[in-house]
């Protein structure tokens, strides 16, 4: 029986659902969720066919979070129905939802990180003889799953040990394993590498040609469109638009998840360069990770570093911060050497850092937002007084940080682990940005952030640089890099391998470094003035 051409055709005019002449694999109808008196979801009705990639697209706080939860089976709608196969069918847990077919491969990871890649993978259905673990047939499986996927990861390696890239490449890995009827990946290409990336969408495809419906939540516009069959669009608990990605552009996509026009995401952001804030002068770590890093970032400019995963970038912002001791070589902020630097010492020079990774460095989860937001200005005097706090001037600057970051619910209150992926980025920025400092280092500021949110992201950089603060990015985001940097630094292999002006900077250049032959032992510059920038 012919499939429909287009979303239109399958969904109706307007999103929403027509007859079709062959019922979907999973169907919603009518699903509502609230948490205390705030509605996350309000009446969702939407289908997913077989050997089809649904979009899922939205800010943050749209739903999407809550959705993929209630379909997983990891939460309950308050009203409403889930179908499968047409037949309607309750979720009591993700485990009774993946004997159902459903698997999801969640932002936030579900993995033991006491226990070896392996043993994850089949945790819960294990190959036993009797009492006992066959751990020959274990093994077995888990390379054979690994290698499949392209992935080249040790299963005998302890997750504890691996990268967040290796990591998200775990979770898929075993997700797949119980062969999926419908399977839900969560902004899966976060910590992933372009060459990573790359042999995912290769997964999926696979995974389409078996009949497998992928529902894919992402904020990046170039994935949805490339591998995207279909479109649906959340704003406010609501979906307000379901479309086929060939019968629209990025641009009416990201207009109808904000409910307004998105003239420009990136500011124009004016290079008047005063002088070094932060110089490194042939850093090296005894471990090998960072190898004669030299580098110099001036007040009023963003000096971007990029490179694949593994390549060091993020290390030679937690160097700077303090965080990897016994290096050698020189760090200086203002002029000044840091003789030993930790972070209480570098936050008093007037450096600040936001880490990558917000679960385990950035945020305090079991703690309320009002205190993860404002823990950098306690010190100040306006909020504490004779070694006690201010409640009152403390709540009004929450308030204020919260408003700024566009965190949604402004919920004073609620935990930080109740808050979505990308509410969680923001108040992990908007805690970081409350301290006046002369020199940010941003190591992936925007991951797992939607568009909306990205644009005020950016618009902040922009004010810090006009400021007079010198900003140090750290990005796997390559349009991101592109568009906001004055200079790049290429990181390969530990070292500097490539120093590029913004007037050279595209794509294709940065990616030729990053899959350079170069054994990174020199520092190649495209820039007129030298390897370190303006001096």
């Amino acid at each position: 029986m012919k499939r429909p051409e287009t979303a239109e055709e399958e969904y109706g005019a307007g999103g929403q659902l027509a007859p079709a002449p062959v019922p979907p694999l999973v169907e919603v109808r009518g699903i509502s969720k609230a948490f205390s008196s705030i509605t996350v979801l309000d009446g969702i009705s939407v289908a997913f066919a077989a050997g089809e990639v649904h979009v899922l697209f939205g800010e943050n706080g749209a739903g999407k979070s809550t959705f993929i939860n209630i379909l997983a089976g990891a939460l309950r709608p308050d009203r409403g129905e889930i179908l499968i196969d047409g037949k309607a069918t309750t979720f009591q847990s993700v485990e009774e939802a993946r004997r159902t077919g459903i698997a999801a491969v969640f932002q936030e990871f579900s993995l033991a990180p006491h226990l070896t890649v392996e043993e994850n993978l089949v945790l819960g259905n294990e190959p036993c003889w009797g009492p006992w673990i066959r751990r020959g047939e274990m093994r077995r499986v888990a390379t054979a799953q690994l290698r499949s996927l392209g992935f080249a990861i040790d299963p005998k390696r302890m997750v504890s040990s691996l990268s967040r890239a290796e990591q998200q490449m775990v979770e898929i890995a075993k997700a797949l394993l119980t062969d999926p009827r419908v399977l839900i990946l969560d902004e899966p290409t976060a910590s992933l590498s372009e060459q990573e990336s790359r042999r995912l969408f290769a997964v999926i495809a696979e995974l389409k040609a078996r009949d497998v419906a992928i529902i894919y939540i992402s904020h990046r516009l170039a994935e949805i469109f490339e591998i995207g069959d279909v479109a649906h669009v959340l704003r406010d608990g609501k979906l307000v638009k379901t479309t086929a990605t060939k019968s629209i552009e990025p641009s009416g996509l990201v207009q109808a998840m904000l409910g307004r026009p998105l003239s420009a995401l990136f500011p124009t952001i004016k290079h008047d360069p005063g002088g070094a804030l932060l110089t490194l002068d042939n850093v090296s770590c005894p471990d090998g990770l960072l190898r004669n890093v030299s580098i110099r970032v001036h007040a009023g400019e963003v000096v971007g570093l990029a490179g694949l995963v593994g390549s060091g970038k993020s290390d030679i912002g937690r160097v700077c911060y303090g965080l990897v001791p016994g290096f050698e070589g020189t760090i200086s902020v203002s002029g000044e050497p840091a003789a030993g630097p930790n972070p209480t010492s570098m936050l008093a020079r007037g450096l600040t850092y936001v880490p990558s990774d917000r679960r385990r460095e950035g945020l305090l989860l079991t703690r309320p937002v009002d205190e993860n937001i404002t823990l950098s200005i306690l010190h100040e005097s306006d909020v504490a007084s004779g070694g006690f706090l201010r409640a009152a001037p403390l709540r009004r600057r929450a308030e204020g940080l919260l408003d700024q970051m566009g965190v949604q619910p402004p919920t004073l209150e609620r935990l930080a682990s109740q808050y979505s992926g990308g509410n969680q980025q923001k108040i992990m920025l908007g805690k970081t940005l409350a301290r006046q400092a002369s020199v940010v280092i941003l190591d992936e500021p925007t991951v797992g952030v939607d568009v909306g949110a990205k644009a005020d992201i950016y618009e902040i950089i922009a004010s810090l640089v006009a400021e007079g603060a010198a900003v140090l990015l750290i990005s796997s985001d390559l349009p991101e890099v592109i568009n906001l940097c004055h200079r790049v630094y290429v990181v390969h292999r530990g070292t500097i391998l490539a120093h590029v002006e913004a007037d050279d900077l595209s794509e294709e250049v940065l990616l030729g470094h990053f899959f350079s032959e170069s054994d990174g032992t020199e520092c190649h510059s495209t820039s007129q003035q030298g390897g370190l920038g303006p001096v």
